[in-house]
């Protein structure tokens, strides 16, 4: 998308990426674009829009991430009143916020936990039937030119507990500064 976030009256470019990098570009100069700002997210971005959407007078970049999430990243100052010994002193507005949020976190919690029971309930009945749920999954499997390595991205809507890669070729696994997984190795028998 572009918009002008930075409020120069010249519009930005807003990149979101599949690693899920957000970039801010800038066109300080008529050559090539400025990366003003980065943020990374933890999976990738499927959508990004520019807009007034939280508070008027404050713009805002949304961005959509593949299994759905919405993040917003705002212009809006974020100040905190408060010394030492003093207490925060909030606005009533604020105040009715956290507390709507707070009943909303607590019908939400309880609907899970009637939802939680009924599953329950229902798998241990004799007429239980069981089956697998059925899910899309987002996979990259790009080559990486500077290094001569193949990057392979997997994405679902849902926790992923076991990766199994087999091969018939000798593999090296390089680590990744956004990987989380711990790696291990077996050898298969060739028969």
């Amino acid at each position: 998308d572009s918009f002008d976030i930075l409020g120069d009256g010249v519009k930005e470019l807003l990149v979101g990426r599949d690693d899920g990098v957000l970039e801010i570009y800038n066109f300080e100069s008529a050559d090539d674009p400025v990366l003003r700002y980065d943020h990374a997210l933890s999976e990738s971005i499927a959508s990004i829009q520019g807009g007034c959407v939280g508070k008027d007078g404050y713009d805002e970049i949304l961005a959509s991430t593949y299994s759905g999430w919405l993040t917003g990243l705002t212009t809006e100052p974020v100040h905190r009143e408060g010394g030492s010994g003093e207490e925060l002193k909030l606005s009533q507005e604020m105040q009715s916020k956290i507390s709507s949020l707070r009943s909303e976190l607590e019908h939400l919690q309880m609907k899970v936990l009637q939802e939680r029971e009924k599953y329950q309930q229902s798998s241990q009945s004799s007429t239980a039937v069981s089956s697998v749920p059925a899910f899309s999954v987002n996979d990259k499997f790009t080559l990486n030119k500077d290094d001569a390595s193949y990057s392979l991205i997997l994405e679902v809507q849902t926790a992923i507990d076991n990766v199994l890669v087999q091969s018939d070729v000798p593999i090296d696994l390089l680590d990744v500064d956004k990987n989380s997984a711990v790696v291990s190795f077996s050898s298969c028998d060739s028969e």
